[in-house]
């Protein structure tokens, strides 16, 4: 990663793109603790008008955008007096690319992050990333945007967080292993799970994290866990074979990494995802912002074990389209939402998530060398192919 580059403003001008969600309400908790440091100038929201209306009246923001076109239609015209309302993926687009902006906070949900996110980039605003599918699919093209114009991604997702925090000041020569650990979700502790059975409840009931729908969907098959693995290798520079994951479902330790002394280091806190988003916001500082302390004397034991791969076949899958890059890990990503959407609509079974996935990417011809526009067709081909599958097999 480049060394992050800070602008030189009384108080860092924020933009939250996806500031309805579970990451951008905790963004929006960490400004308030501290109002002489950050100024909040963009919100979004995909279609939450009224929660976003009231976002901009409390942190008197003047330019705001919903991204849902027809959402943003119904809106128009009943914005907070003196609020800029921009719509669709344009306006999106025009939110990350402020020019008072220091830094974007990216929180909105899969691929639809990729083009503002590149947009702030380009225009060298740095980039609060906590959308997982933006370096998983177009690693090559963000970090190229991030080279060309001095920009940094700062990481928000825990894990990333956490191995950002320990490799600090150290050479990436030095390491071994990057260990990121997963909670497992709601499956991982039961001896037992029929995964044709799963309900949306079921799968919805993260032991741990308070998300959205999709990414805790992601969480129970451990999808997430693959794109954090393709994430991790363009945020470090990692090879594959030196990121592992391990099963720690007490959620304290963060992710590790491992140095070729065989020393350890890990990134310990309460499971509260305001620590790294506070980092995020913060960096290179560290501030006081009453988050929930940790008594180690409380802690008892740890747990840490393997993922079994078998039984989530999402894990190997992800990683199967890391390992052949080019236009795969799109093509992996875009299933994946079909599919997930598919089962939040109770139109597949849960394990029909998978299923789809890795028929498509059987049918996928990889592009290994493919421009951003390449990329973006694959997307869109992934997603027809995996509507095909649903309407073909019915509830699979």
């Amino acid at each position: 990663m480049n060394s992050v580059k800070n602008k030189s403003f009384s108080r860092k001008k924020i933009v939250v793109l996806g500031s309805t969600g579970s990451i951008g309400e905790n963004v929006l908790r960490v400004v308030e603790q501290f109002p002489e440091r950050f100024q909040i100038t963009g919100l979004s929201a995909k279609s939450r008008a009224e929660r976003l209306f009231q976002q901009a009246k409390q942190f008197k923001v003047k330019h705001i955008a919903i991204t849902e076109p027809k959402i943003a239609q119904k809106y128009s015209g009943l914005a907070p007096a003196g609020v800029t309302l921009l719509g669709g993926e344009a306006g999106l687009v025009d939110l990350a690319s402020l020019d008072e902006a220091d830094i974007v906070v990216a929180a909105v949900v899969g691929m639809a992050g990729l083009k503002p996110v590149l947009a702030a980039l380009r225009r060298g605003t740095n980039v609060a990333l906590a959308t997982k599918e933006v370096l998983a699919v177009a690693g090559s093209q963000v970090i190229q945007a991030c080279e060309k114009s001095g920009a940094s991604i700062l990481p928000v997702d825990s894990e990333h967080s956490a191995i950002f925090q320990c490799l600090e000041g150290r050479s990436p020569a030095h390491v071994r292993r990057i260990l990121l650990t997963a909670s497992g979700g709601p499956f991982t502790g039961r001896a037992t799970v029929d995964f044709d059975t799963v309900t949306i409840e079921e799968a919805l009931k993260h032991p741990r994290w308070n998300m959205g729908r999709k990414v805790t969907v992601d969480s129970a098959t451990m999808m997430n866990k693959g794109l954090e693995i393709m994430e991790a290798r363009w945020l470090f520079k990692t090879g594959l074979g030196q990121i592992d994951v391990l099963i720690h479902p007490e959620s304290i330790v963060h992710s590790l990494v491992e140095f070729i002394d065989g020393t350890i280091l890990a990134q310990i806190s309460a499971a509260d995802m305001r620590f790294a988003i506070q980092y995020a916001l913060t960096y290179p500082d560290r501030l006081d912002g009453k988050l929930p302390a940790l008594n180690l004397s409380e802690l008892g034991v740890l747990h840490f074990a393997p993922p079994d791969e078998k039984r989530f076949p999402c894990l190997a899958l992800a990683r199967r389209a890391a390992g052949e890059g080019g236009t795969m890990p799109a093509v992996l990503n875009a299933a994946n939402e079909v599919a997930v959407r598919e089962f939040l609509q109770g139109g597949i079974k849960f394990s029909g998530i998978w299923r789809i996935v890795e028929k498509v990417m059987l049918r996928h011809r990889n592009n290994k060398n493919p421009s951003l526009e390449e990329i973006m067709l694959a997307d869109q081909w992934a997603r027809d192919e995996a509507k095909k599958d649903r309407q073909s097999n019915g509830v699979i």
